[in-house]
């Protein structure tokens, strides 16, 4: 059982224990490195001792509830599916796609019929969960009708939103190290440096959510911005992320106005708006 879980369960470890040696390789934390990866076998190993010492007696058994839960995890697998191959869709195709789903399992939890007047609470709670999916659903799929182009606000387009100070600041583009040096020469006012593509969630989750904050577009707005978008990754796109030893976006990195970097200040991953404005006041200050 060890060999047969190893190989379902090491693609899903195999990106945190990455991360923690990475961790461990950068700061050399001998101490917190080793905790951590103590805490991650720990973590793996102690369900499977469990079980396997009390032979299954405290897991649930088998019946009719079974289906629910295989049908639950048919609809998840579907949604992951749908999640992989988005960066490869057009945005339009991503938003049909989640509609399609959402309103069929509506559909299943029989969101526009009929409970019986004795319809126990659970039922009525599903029917809920499925009115709600068939809500999202019908909203996405009216916003790709209507030419929206945004999983995360699809009605954005039919309220003006999408026009009204909701859109991200502009940024100056830069495709290579050379011309990243030359926007860096003397800039005269803090540079924020962001890493871009178009398959980066949650990059577009920054564009959405954090960039469009008024707080943060205004201070924003007072520095020179540039981004380097590294979706083809090519030679050039690959050279900026070496630059700055990164594996990839998402990645924000500010500098002075000498152009220099400003240590220990780098974004990576999504930052919500309040916790990013405040990385905004620390570059703004150098």
């Amino acid at each position: 059982m060890g060999i047969f879980s190893a190989a379902i369960v090491s693609p899903c470890v195999a990106a945190p224990l990455a991360g923690a040696l990475l961790y461990i390789s950068q700061t050399r934390d001998v101490m917190l490195g080793g905790i951590a990866l103590f805490a991650m076998s720990i973590g793996m190993g102690v369900p499977l001792i469990l079980v396997g010492v009390f032979e299954g007696a405290f897991l649930p058994k088998s019946g009719h509830w079974m289906r629910s839960v295989k049908h639950f995890f048919g609809v998840l697998l579907l949604a992951v599916a749908i999640w992989i191959v988005a960066p490869v869709l057009p945005v339009a195709v991503q938003m049909f796609a989640w509609a399609a789903l959402l309103i069929g399992s509506a559909m299943v939890l029989r969101a526009i019929d009929s409970l019986p007047p004795d319809a126990g609470t659970a039922a009525r709670l599903w029917k809920g969960v499925g009115f709600l999916a068939l809500l999202a659903g019908t909203a996405l799929a009216i916003g790709a009708f209507a030419g929206s182009r945004d999983v995360l606000r699809p009605l954005a387009g039919l309220t003006g939103s999408g026009e009204n100070g909701a859109q991200a600041p502009r940024f100056t583009r830069v495709r290579n190290v050379a011309e990243l040096d030359a926007k860096l020469q003397a800039p005269g006012r803090p540079v924020m440096l962001d890493f871009y593509a178009a398959w980066c969630g949650s990059c577009k989750e920054m564009e959405a959510f954090t960039f469009t904050d008024a707080r943060v577009k205004a201070k924003m707005g007072q520095m020179l911005l540039l981004q380097a978008d590294v979706t083809a990754n090519s030679s050039e796109d690959k050279a900026l992320l070496k630059r700055f030893s990164l594996f990839g976006p998402p990645g924000i990195i500010f500098f002075d106005r000498q152009g220099r970097e400003v240590e220990g200040l780098r974004v990576i991953g999504y930052q919500q708006a309040d916790a990013f404005l405040a990385t905004l006041d620390r570059a703004a200050a150098q």
